[in-house]
């Protein structure tokens, strides 16, 4: 089946042929090292944050050129993107990725010997002049698949920086960030909170980690994360909490019923842009500690932190032409935006 030719059902596109993993995974590429540089540009992070944030994105991009050479040539199952205000894969599928690498031992004892498959595709090229089988293929990504893609690189549920001395110039003395893929909207999220700690050294940190991995690895309100992550840590004092909701990303997979999603869709149905049409999302929420207060009993009181109320930024990055045409058709919500719409370099596939 060719790109052209793309059906999905109501939950998920699924991925069912080389030339829509090939397109796929351009378009996810291409948009991500795109909105890198432009967040970067329009100084949307500190240099710190950029760090980390093009490191979790790196992990992403990892993730999901692994499963394009997972899934190629598979003929029994298939790469599935989440379809629910998202346009990235399913966090299911990262979650398969991950198990199925563990396993990899097991696969390659499995596999034929390199030398024995080099043989088998020369007789068939030279020899026979016919096309390679796919299911000679499939087994030659296999074997690419398990013997270079590290499980260590893939962009796990959660994903834990370290901790760090903050930046000069920062409301706090220390800075750690984390990521996780959020399971209700199949979207990845960044986040940087800075804080002081009771004490020359930290020396809670395995249980810092900890609390993060248990109390902010999901969307939810962002004074509720801060006010989480403060009550089970005594001896931290959070001071600012910043989380960027990278997405949705807005393409041709994404059948969704986001307005921007939406009105792309139409407009290529309509054939008024390209199949290789996008958008992306940004959303960055940020809250701040005012103050202080104490909360429990005698023998439990607790210093808090009174946070502000949180602020929310909403960014939209696109190619000229479609932000030409988001203004056309959504021109309220592009007006709503916290800054203009950012724009990114045209995407161009050669589709054959």
């Amino acid at each position: 089946m060719s790109i052209n030719h793309i059906v999905t059902p109501l939950d998920s596109a699924i991925l069912d042929s080389k030339e829509q993993y090939v397109f796929y995974h351009k378009m996810v590429d291409f948009a991500l090292k795109e909105l890198i540089v432009s967040v970067q540009q329009h100084n949307l992070c500190t240099s710190q944050e950029m760090t980390f944030f093009k490191q979790y994105c790196d992990l992403l991009l990892y993730s999901i050129e692994a499963m394009r050479i997972k899934y190629m040539y598979d003929d029994e199952d298939n790469l599935k993107v989440d379809l629910t205000h998202s346009g990235f894969p399913n966090y299911l599928e990262f979650r398969y990725l991950f198990n199925d690498l563990s396993l990899r031992d097991n696969y390659l004892n499995k596999l034929k010997d390199v030398s024995e498959l080099q043989d088998a595709f020369l007789d068939e090229l030279l020899r026979k002049k016919q096309p390679i089988k796919k299911d000679k293929l499939f087994q030659a990504a296999s074997i690419v698949y398990y013997t270079s893609v590290e499980q260590q690189f893939i962009f796990n549920r959660f994903v834990q920086g370290k901790i760090i001395d903050a930046p000069v110039g920062s409301q706090a003395n220390y800075m750690v960030s984390w990521s996780f893929y959020d399971v209700s909207h199949n979207r990845p999220f960044v986040c940087f909170m800075y804080f002081d700690y009771d004490g020359s050294v930290i020396e809670d940190k395995a249980e810092i980690y900890k609390v993060l991995k248990t109390a902010a690895d999901r969307e939810m309100h962002l004074d509720t994360m801060a006010y989480g992550i403060d009550r089970r840590l005594k001896h931290l004092k959070p001071k600012h909490i910043k989380r960027i909701d990278l997405g949705p990303f807005h393409n041709v997979f994404a059948k969704d019923e986001n307005v921007v999603t939406h009105s792309i869709l139409e407009s290529i149905a309509k054939k008024e842009v390209p199949l290789e049409s996008y958008a992306l999302s940004l959303k960055v929420d940020e809250v701040y500690s005012g103050s202080e207060f104490k909360e429990g009993g005698y023998f439990t009181k607790q210093t808090l932190q009174k946070w502000s109320e949180v602020i929310y930024n909403n960014y939209v990055f696109a190619p000229h032409r479609i932000i030409q045409l988001l203004y056309n058709k959504n021109s309220e919500i592009m007006n709503g935006l916290s800054k203009l719409p950012f724009e990114l370099a045209d995407l161009k596939i050669n589709k054959k």
